[in-house]
């Protein structure tokens, strides 16, 4: 059996014996995501993701579609076709044909950034009723960067080496001594009285201790997710899960990853400013952003855009 580190040796044993069970069904099943059904998937130093069920394929798509829209996509003569058609005009219903469950181990303050995407079913593991493990999010090295000159909550420039781990060291020992006194608050030594409850002492730990949910969702609010936390401008680490998370969605929908890739992540919406400029750039004049009648912000993002920054 293969360990996780982010895993207790009872979850371990739990998810060697589940992938040791088969079932016998007449419902659609992805092989690719069979393979790393259950397995979690590393996420930065202690988390993971882990695909728990999921109902539908890429199948399931065109079939939710044709019956929708009937004999209107007849002209469409593939599925590839279909999605990508789907897709591009934005017919979200088909897409919430596909549903999946997983399991994810994250750091708090990444939990509190996910929680606003209230289009899922969760279920998070109860400090109340539980003691929480040790298990405290320390970023790579090159992860400590200064606060941004231009952007109030990005990152800037790294910090140098000294400092990296100066502020690293710190982190460390902050998890630790705070998950010292939240034992020691629980009194859970034998010569001590019963400890202060659970749903009280868990107030001394900091945003970077990890907790797991269960996180239950369809493919179009993936879709959603994905978009806004894979994007570059996300901050970094729920950007790590998303990127996995993009990984889990080429397995089990590969036509309607590929569809999603090509018109909504790696594509530009225009307003109708922009566009109306892109016309008098495409008939050969010469505009700048005061003569463009957009914002100094809207200028520089149709630019980047454009590849002209």
């Amino acid at each position: 059996m293969s360990l996780h580190s982010g895993l207790t040796e009872e979850q371990n044993a739990s998810i060697e014996e589940q992938r040791l069970q088969t079932q016998k069904t007449r419902r659609v099943s992805v092989e690719a995501l069979e393979e790393v059904l259950f397995d979690p998937l590393p996420v930065l130093d202690h988390g993971f993701i882990r695909v728990v069920d999921y109902m539908g394929d890429d199948s399931a798509i065109v079939q939710a579609a044709r019956v929708s829209y009937g004999r209107g996509t007849k002209h469409v003569s593939n599925d590839r076709g279909l999605i990508s058609y789907l897709m591009r005009h934005r017919h979200t219903s088909p897409f919430e044909m596909c549903e999946i469950k997983l399991h994810v181990k994250l750091p708090i303050f990444v939990a509190r950034q996910w929680i606003r995407h209230r289009t899922a079913n969760v279920n998070e593991y109860s400090a109340r009723y539980s003691v929480l493990s040790d298990d405290f999010y320390i970023p790579a090295d090159d992860q400590l960067a200064a606060q941004a000159d231009t952007n109030r909550q990005g990152r800037g420039a790294q910090l140098d080496g000294a400092e990296r781990e100066i502020i690293a060291k710190a982190m460390r020992e902050n998890g630790e001594r705070a998950y010292a006194v939240y034992r020691s608050m629980l009194g859970e030594e034998k010569s001590q009285k019963p400890g202060l409850a659970r749903e009280i002492a868990r107030a001394v730990l900091p945003l970077n201790i990890y907790t797991e949910w269960y996180w239950k969702t369809d493919l179009h609010n993936l879709f959603q997710f994905i978009a806004l936390r894979a994007d570059p401008h996300a901050q970094y680490e729920i950007r790590a899960y998303a990127e996995i998370l993009l990984e889990v969605v080429r397995r089990w929908t590969p036509l309607a990853a590929e569809a999603f890739e090509q018109y909504r992540m790696k594509s530009a919406e225009f307003s109708k400013s922009a566009i109306d400029v892109l016309r008098r750039m495409l008939d050969g004049e010469n505009i700048s952003q005061e003569d463009s009648g957009m914002s100094p912000r809207e200028w520089r993002e149709l630019m980047s855009a454009l590849g002209r920054e």
